[in-house]
């Protein structure tokens, strides 16, 4: 089926990028890292990460949006200088608890996927400033969200919420929901 080869060929040209991507920002010692769709010209979207981004280690900030990423490797968790992660715009189903360990991160974008729920690990990431879990399935949040202390802005537009969790008066900071 001519069209599953093209869908195959655009992937598999959006992965080499990414790699040669990587492997730069490798060479660089680069804090900042682009891998969204928008970056590339052939179309093709990336359904996996390659394994040699877990090794950016120095990355202060990652752009994954607009892909088609249905779940993330346990390595993500390796990337603990991350202050900006931007998974927007995937097919996320779920999100690995790893993710907890990126405590540096001030900035989290996981709108537009298909998330039913965030996990207690959440508040593991005290310095969180901006949340935005929008347009996905969620219909309980977890306690652990009370302990995002720093949190000033929360979008938790678009999913299946029917109440919040007592622990959200703690959120002091906030400035817009």
């Amino acid at each position: 089926n001519l069209k599953g080869k093209l869908k195959n060929m655009a992937h598999d040209k959006a992965y080499l990028e990414a790699e040669l991507r990587i492997e730069q920002a490798r060479r660089l010692g680069s804090g900042e890292l682009d891998l969204s769709f928008e970056w590339r010209a052939d179309g093709g979207k990336l359904t996996t990460l390659p394994k040699s981004l877990g090794q950016l280690t120095q990355l202060i900030s990652l752009d994954l949006s607009y892909n088609q990423l249905i779940t993330l490797p346990s390595w993500m968790g390796q990337l603990t200088q991350l202050q900006t992660l931007n998974l927007s715009n995937n097919q996320l189903w779920t999100l690995p608890i790893s993710l907890g360990k990126l405590v540096q991160l001030y900035k989290l974008d996981i709108s537009f996927n298909r998330l039913s729920d965030l996990h207690e690990w959440i508040g593991k990431l005290s310095r969180l400033e901006s949340l935005n879990i929008s347009e996905n399935r969620i219909s309980l949040l977890p306690d652990g969200l009370g302990q995002l202390g720093q949190l000033q802005e929360l979008n938790l537009s678009e999913n299946n919420l029917a109440a919040l969790p007592e622990t959200f008066g703690k959120l002091t900071k906030l400035k817009l929901l």
